[in-house]
């Protein structure tokens, strides 16, 4: 398997990118912490999200924990191989980003407070990493699945991106583009740390809160 230099600023090319498999790496089990299903068919009144914001052990349990979030699963998005192992993502060989899909009732929360939650999480200013995790497999981003996600994720760069400027931070690095496809993890790297609880996590915010 070939890999890429992880401090290259850009994915691969369609053409380079590793050819996958048909078949899914998983069999999706139910919720380790939670207790609902982690795969479609969701319950109708629920919405979901994908976002990646670095190693999806730690952004997993993030989301989790929020009221009125029913289910999460980490997996691979944003890139081109289908069906890729771990091993494949971290090549940086199939232009896949770290994520986590978050289903969750529009009653309880909505899709603004995860966006507050994901930016008060991360760094998003570090392009293809994130910490000491490097590699565009941590890179930031935001997966929509409606043009009204579209809209209210592209407002909320905005808005945080004045409150960076304004502290003497960076330009986002953040990818705001729709999802095509999600692939899920294997299964060791579902709710990863509900199974183990003292197991890594690399996420870290920059104590910088989003604006009410």
């Amino acid at each position: 398997m070939s890999f890429r230099n992880p401090f290259d600023p850009k994915a691969p090319d369609k053409v380079s990118t590793l050819p996958g498999r048909e078949d899914p790496i998983m069999e999706p089990k139910p919720h380790f912490v939670l207790g609902t299903t982690i795969a479609p068919p969701f319950k109708t009144e629920t919405e979901q999200g994908i976002f990646g914001l670095g190693c999806f052990w730690g952004a997993e349990r993030v989301f989790w924990e929020i009221a009125g979030v029913t289910s999460t699963a980490v997996g691979y998005a944003g890139g081109v191989t289908p069906n890729p192992t771990y091993e494949e993502v971290c090549s940086g060989m199939t232009g896949h980003n770290e994520v986590v899909l978050v289903n969750f009732s529009p009653v309880e929360t909505s899709f603004s407070q995860l966006l507050k939650i994901f930016w008060e999480a991360h760094n998003p200013t570090q392009g293809m990493r994130q910490g000491n995790d490097i590699g565009t497999q941590y890179r930031s981003g935001i997966y929509w699945f409606n043009e009204k996600q579209s809209a209210e994720a592209e407002e909320s760069k905005a808005i945080y991106q004045t409150e960076l400027t304004n502290v003497g931070r960076g330009k986002i690095t953040t990818e705001v583009t729709p999802i095509s496809n999600f692939y899920y993890a294997e299964d060791y790297h579902q709710q990863y740390l509900g199974k183990n609880p003292n197991g890594y996590c690399g996420l870290g915010g920059i104590g910088l809160e989003y604006p009410s």
